[in-house]
Order: C-alpha cells, then sequence, then structure tokens
C-alpha cells in the first residue's frame, strides 16, 4: 500500500509540474506572435525602435530638429547594425518638431507579425 501512495504523489507532483511549465511557456509570448523565434524577432523590433527614439532624442538636442533613419545613421547618432531585422523593415518620418519610427512587418506578413510605431512620446504602439 506504501508503494501506491508514493506513485500517486509521483504523478500529482509531475501533473502540476507540467502545468506550471505549460503555463510559463505559453504566457511568455506577445499578443499574436505564434512561435517562440517570432516572439524573438517583435521584442527586437520594438527594441530597434526604442533605440532609433534615444537617437531622435540625441541629434534633436545637438540639432534642433529630428531626423530621418539616413540621417541618423550617416550623422553617426545611431549605428544600426542590422538595418532589418528578420521579419520587419523600418521608417522614420521626421520633422522639426515631431517624429515617428514605424516598423513594418515584411510582405507577405508572418503570421502573428505585427507593425509596431514609436514617436516622440517614446512609447511604443501596434501600428495599424
Amino acid at each position: 500500500m506504501k508503494g501506491l501512495g508514493s506513485v500517486i504523489s509521483l504523478l500529482i507532483v509531475a501533473l502540476i509540474a507540467a502545468m506550471i511549465y505549460k503555463y510559463f511557456l505559453t504566457s511568455g509570448q506577445s499578443v499574436g506572435a505564434t512561435t517562440p523565434v517570432a516572439t524573438i524577432d517583435a521584442v527586437g523590433a520594438q527594441n530597434d525602435l526604442i533605440a532609433i527614439g534615444q537617437a531622435e532624442r540625441m541629434y534633436q538636442v545637438q540639432n534642433g530638429k529630428y531626423a530621418s533613419l539616413d540621417e541618423l545613421v550617416s550623422d553617426g547618432t545611431m549605428q544600426m547594425r542590422k538595418p532589418n531585422r528578420k521579419g520587419y523593415t523600418y521608417e522614420v518620418d521626421a520633422s522639426d518638431q515631431s517624429f515617428q519610427a514605424t516598423a513594418t512587418c515584411t510582405s507577405p506578413p508572418l503570421p502573428g507579425c505585427h507593425n509596431y510605431s514609436l514617436d516622440q512620446t517614446m512609447t511604443v504602439q501596434i501600428a495599424p
């Protein structure tokens, strides 16, 4: 009888461990991302937008206006290691008073791929 109780206890512990594993594995993905790789690419694109935003702030302080992505890179304010991340391309629309950086899903869009944007408020949002 003692052996049967140990087996049942072991099965209960294994079931609880499996449920915890499943919960943490699925809760870490970004909204709409379908695979861990898609999640990594989406988070990477959002981080790239934040880096672009920080470079825009530095450029604006030094020059009194915001700049295009090409100007940021050629000026040396920003060093982009990857001009395009897998599944995303970047674009910046800048004026003297504002900017909007956009990470756009490449064509054809990957499943669960969202466009993201960031402006001078430094808030990453899902773009239409």
